[in-house]
């Protein structure tokens, strides 16, 4: 059985005992957390969507909160002295799927 979830302007299709990144949720580490649901299969080939899904529910523990490896972003016009480097790492929520219901 298996779920795709909106979880900060994103979709993911989780499993049970799955471990899921997504954008940061202010919770704190072990908090259980609801996920928006948008469609659910099963295992005997059944799907529901739209607002048959909405009825389902996906629960899930914050297993960590960390942030991405750095990404850096350099900016060069040639020929006219312009170098600009930034860095930036995004910060994440760590998700443990522990039920799909529905």
């Amino acid at each position: 059985m298996y779920a795709i979830v909106k979880c900060g302007g994103k979709q993911y299709k989780v499993e049970k005992d799955m471990l899921v990144k997504v954008e940061k949720i202010d919770a704190e580490v072990g908090a259980k957390v609801e996920l928006e649901v948008l469609l659910v299969a099963d295992d005997k080939g059944g799907v529901k969507a739209g607002a048959d899904a909405a009825a389902a529910k996906v629960e899930a523990v914050v297993n960590a909160q960390g942030k991405f490896p750095k990404v850096l972003v350099f900016h060069y016009k040639p020929k006219k002295q312009i170098r600009k480097r930034q860095g930036h790492r995004q910060p994440y929520t760590e998700l443990k799927i522990t039920a799909i219901k529905g």
